[in-house]
This record gives structure tokens, sequence and C-alpha cells, in this order.
């Protein structure tokens, strides 16, 4: 399969040096080495697939330049609003397929439905709090991550206490139906997420954490060969749900 790699950032990188050792893909075209500089769309056109690791507020304009080219794309970039219901219309308009995805790693999907589990279980017990805690290092640039907010989603979704999350700092009593995420950034660390449920009796803590960037780099190979030839704006914990080519 041919990519078109869109950014070169630590991301950009692992991505290329995963494809340099394998037959089944090849890169003919890197952009965005430098933010300033500009798409290159008649090189885009030989990809049959781009992989998006930029910024956040490239990305509304990226989306549309591959709507434009008809090419489809998987976009590893974080703080932008995935969400947005105007970009997933252009999506099917143009009839291409993208993934959007917080986290690529094939394991923070499963540690996700692990999670929602574990949060349904603890509610029916009653005894139970729950909290979350996330570390990233120095230079991510969005703040909580967006794994952090999938995983506040989903205990949300699933123990009913809790109707929303806190990401910002606690003064005085948080109040109990408020989820408290909190964020720590510094040092080198790729990513790790932990919850906590709490009870007089006993806690229970469920972690993730990166040792490199060659697993979210590794989905987001998995995410490009799944969306090829596919149409429609999809999120890459699909494909680890119901429906989807990695469900339980």
């Amino acid at each position: 399969m041919k990519l078109a790699l869109v950014g070169y950032g630590r991301m950009g990188q692992e991505v290329e040096r995963l494809v340099a050792g394998s037959d089944r893909h090849k890169i003919v075209t890197i952009q965005r080495k430098h933010i300033g500089q500009a798409l290159d769309t008649e090189t885009l056109r030989q990809a049959d697939v781009v992989i998006d690791f930029t910024v956040g507020e490239l990305v509304p304009g990226h989306i549309k330049t591959y709507c434009d080219l008809g090419i489809d794309a998987v976009i590893g970039t974080t703080g932008w609003d995935a969400q947005d219901v105007g970009l997933q219309r252009q999506v099917e308009q143009a009839g291409i397929g993208l993934i959007v995805g917080s986290n690529f790693s094939a394991g923070a999907q499963v540690f996700l439905q692990l999670v929602a589990l574990a949060s349904r279980q603890f509610h029916r017990l009653g005894a139970y709090d729950v909290y979350g805690f996330e570390t990233h290092h120095a230079g991510k640039k969005d703040s909580p991550s967006g794994t952090a907010q999938i995983i506040a989603t989903t205990i949300v979704n699933n123990f009913p206490p809790k109707t929303a999350a806190r990401f910002d700092r606690a003064d005085g009593v948080i109040d109990p139906g408020e989820l408290h995420f909190a964020s720590l950034r510094g040092g080198r660390n790729p990513g790790q997420h932990e919850v906590t449920f709490d009870s007089a009796a006993d806690e229970v803590r469920l972690t993730h954490a990166a040792h490199s960037r060659s697993g979210f780099a590794e989905g987001a190979l998995l995410a490009a060969e799944y969306i090829h030839g596919k149409q429609g704006y999809m999120f890459f914990e699909q494909l680890f749900q119901k429906g989807g080519p990695y469900a339980p």
C-alpha cells in the first residue's frame, strides 16, 4: 500500500521507521516537515492512504484537502474537535474513508474495554469511588490527553453516580458527581493512563503504560490497512467494538 505521511514529528518518524522494515507498504511522500509548509496535492495523489500526525489547528483544512483529492486518511493528531458534524459530513459526501484516533495503541483499546467492564461492576457493588490520572512527556501540546477524555467518557457512561468529568484543578471538596481526571506533563514519558476504583475495603487500579511510540505507529498502519477502499468517518476504537474486526 502506498502511504503519504503528513507531519514528521516523533510519530511520523516512527511510522517511517516501521514502514522501512516492511515489504507491505511504501511511503511515497512526507509532507509538513515544517508547520509552515503547504501540502503538495500532486504528490498526495500518488498515495492510497494518508497518515496525518500534525497539529490540531491544521486538521480541518487537511481533511478538506483529503476529501477534495478522494484519498482515504488516518488522523492521529489530537487537540481538535473530532466530533465535528460538519467534518464528518464532508467525509461522507466525498466518499472517502477516514479513521480518527486519539490513541492508536491496540493495547489501549483493550484497556478501554476493561475500564468499561470494571466501571459497571464496581457501580453495582455501590461502595466504590473512581478517579483517573494521566502522564505524558513535556512536549505534549494538549492537556488532558485525548485518551484521557475518552476514558473519562467511558467511565461516566458506565458508572452512573459520575455525571461529568473534571480535568482542571480541584479547589476544595469535589462534587460527588464529578469524575476527577488529573494530568501531569514532564520528562519523556510516551503516555500512561491510570484509573482507580477505591473503597474502604480495598482499591483496584487499571493502568496502561506505553513503553515506546512503536505501538501507536503500528496501530496507525493497522488503521490505514483497514480503511483503504472503505467509506465513512470512523473512530479507531470502533475496530475493537461490536461489529469491528478486532471485537471480543
